[in-house]
């Protein structure tokens, strides 16, 4: 099983957020990104933000380079 990740800077922020989180499970790494949505940007925890979340994470690790921001 490779490594998984969610790169915060992805997504559009006032905050220009750089987290990038990293886990072995996808469980884990959802349950992670949650916990930074909601307690850094304010977002409430709904089953439409975890499918977003879902969405996001790739296989890997991230770059150092800044991804492309979602719109």
């Amino acid at each position: 099983m490779g490594r998984k990740f969610i790169d915060c800077r992805a997504f559009p922020s006032e905050m220009n957020c750089s987290i990038s989180i990293i886990a072995d499970s996808e469980a884990e790494l959802l349950e992670a990104a949650v916990q930074h949505a909601v307690a850094v940007h304010g977002h409430q925890d709904t089953p439409e933000l975890r499918d977003q979340l879902r969405g996001a994470i790739l296989d890997g690790m991230p770059s150092e380079a800044a991804p492309s921001r979602a719109a």
